[in-house]
């Protein structure tokens, strides 16, 4: 008897599914009436139902392709219907995830970082204390995790540390901080994913226009189906992330500073703009692109 999955899938999710398997050379779209999209591919049959948002998957192959590209758990008995883990559980499917640190703050480089996790390794970066870094508070600390997350056997990690003075030629070229941070996102998960060819899913935290870091993977021609989700870092890989970009971020700017023997501030209140001048009076503002993201507010008010 063929082995037959019905799945409850979101139109969004349905959309970047079929932009995947669009890229995949093993499957070919093919008609079927009433469905949306149809992929035959080896042993398989994918199609999806835009009516009841449902995924019809079919064949021999049904079992590999749903525990593999969409890692749904497969039960002995009958299929599940592949939903999310609750909140507070542990999300063990292999997946990268990506943050970054710094996109506040006028001083410093922006961090992206990114993590793969999956069954064998979400529990071990759990017990290494990964969580939000913003919730750990501690820097120390947060070097501390960092360290451990690099040696946990089976996870692959990437950072990619944009100094300000590339930064701000990045803005100049991209004149959009969204599109920006989908360039940087990107190249993460597309070495990522030379790391872990077989990872099926990102999960990045909400852009203000998801599109844009849609395009930019899709223009990579990477097969990832990609998630955005505001509170992101409440997954254990993304959470991992934000713990290496935030860690970079730091030993970054305690190494700025100490070079520029200067206070290099967090964040962008008037304290740092007392910093910035201070910054221009001893190194001249030529200076300044080195260590600060020229495009910020608080340019323009210590220029004047």
């Amino acid at each position: 008897m063929p082995v037959q999955y019905s799945l409850d899938v979101h139109k969004a999710q349905a959309a970047q599914l079929r932009e995947v398997l669009c890229r995949l050379s093993s499957f070919s779209a093919v008609e079927r009436e009433y469905a949306d999209y149809c992929f035959e591919g080896d042993d398989v049959v994918v199609a999806y139902y835009p009516k009841k948002g449902r995924l019809l998957v079919q064949g021999k192959g049904a079992d590999d392709f749903v525990g593999g590209l969409l890692k749904i758990a497969v039960p002995e008995e009958k299929p599940a219907k592949g939903a999310k883990p609750a909140a507070g559980e542990l999300d063990t499917r292999p997946h990268f995830g990506i943050d970054e640190s710094g996109k506040g703050d006028y001083f410093g480089p922006l961090v992206i970082a990114g993590v793969y996790s999956d069954e064998n390794t979400a529990a071990k970066l759990h017990a290494a204390g990964c969580r939000d870094s913003k919730q750990v508070g501690d820097d120390n600390r947060i070097h501390a995790i960092a360290q451990q997350i690099k040696k946990i056997p089976g996870v692959a990690w990437e950072i990619v540390c944009i100094g300000p003075q590339r930064y701000n030629e990045l803005y100049a070229d991209f004149k959009n901080l969204n599109r920006l941070l989908a360039w940087g996102h990107t190249r993460v998960m597309a070495s990522l994913h030379e790391k872990v060819p077989a990872c099926p899913r990102a999960l990045s935290d909400q852009f203000a226009n998801p599109r844009v870091l849609q395009q930019a993977l899709r223009q990579r021609n990477i097969p990832l189906l990609l998630e955005q989700r505001t509170r992101g870092e409440s997954d254990i890989a993304v959470a991992a992330a934000s713990i290496l970009a935030r860690d970079r971020f730091v030993q970054w700017m305690r190494e700025a500073a100490a070079a520029a023997q200067c206070e290099l501030p967090l964040g962008c209140a008037p304290h740092v703009e007392k910093a910035a001048r201070a910054f221009i009076e001893r190194h001249g503002v030529q200076r300044l692109a080195d260590v600060a993201k020229l495009h910020f507010k608080v340019t323009a008010r210590v220029m004047k």
